[in-house]
């Protein structure tokens, strides 16, 4: 017997349709508008732990483990792990540093570290 954790180089939320439709929670989308300086909460299911110490990536992903280019640069404010019945989440808060043009093409990113 382990521990399931993820580790997670990225905040990876869904489109907000998902939530529209009725499939997900707010908490699990991207906002529909991203604006610099605000704070937007997340859920995630399972343990999953997230970098505290600067700027990483916000990206969409429609599961499994398919992810858009980044959409923004973010940092995380909280993070908690809690059980709903059986099942173990996380929930947190993330402030948005920069928002991209993914038409643009440039590179944001390089592994970890934000290109400025």
């Amino acid at each position: 017997m382990g521990i399931n954790i993820e580790f997670n180089p990225d905040l990876a939320l869904r489109n907000i349709e998902e939530f529209k439709k009725g499939g997900r929670k707010e908490k699990e989308c991207v906002p529909e508008q991203l604006e610099v300086g605000k704070t937007y909460p997340f859920l995630k299911k399972g343990q999953r732990n997230y970098w505290f110490d600067g700027e990483f990536p916000l990206v969409e992903t429609d599961g499994n483990e398919k992810l858009s280019r980044p959409l923004a640069s973010i940092e995380i404010i909280e993070a908690v792990h809690f059980k709903i019945g059986n099942e173990v989440y996380t929930k947190g808060s993330y402030r948005v540093i920069a928002v991209f043009n993914l038409d643009d093409k440039k590179i944001h990113f390089e592994g970890c570290a934000r290109v400025k």
